[in-house]
């Protein structure tokens, strides 16, 4: 048994997270409650957004990787969710946050 929780349960954490630190956090996709990948679009005020997600980083850890496109990011995201319907993709509104997103939905 993983002690791995829910996509669900850590996309309710990031944004509540969000929220309660004063910044705006968003559903754009939402995607299977229990083992959806998540992609995090993560605004930091002054910055391009970035996409970040989770997944499996070079030590083997699970890690966000920086996956933002040379594209335009809603049309990657779009085509990605088309293509993966468990795929959920969170806008976070916030400084530092892919911090947020770190310290939310990444196993320790």
């Amino acid at each position: 048994m993983s002690g791995r929780l829910p996509s669900g349960i850590l996309v309710s954490a990031l944004l509540r997270r969000v929220n309660d630190a004063g910044g705006f956090g968003a559903v754009m996709a939402k995607g299977d409650a229990q083992g959806g990948a998540i992609l995090v679009i993560a605004v930091d005020k002054g910055a391009l957004p970035r996409l970040l997600e989770r997944g499996i980083g070079p030590d083997g850890k699970t890690a966000l990787i920086d996956s933002t496109p040379a594209e335009d990011l809603d049309s990657y995201w779009r085509r990605r969710c088309a293509r993966d319907p468990d795929l959920w993709v969170i806008e976070v509104d916030i400084a530092a946050a892919e911090r947020f997103a770190a310290e939310t939905i990444l196993d320790d």
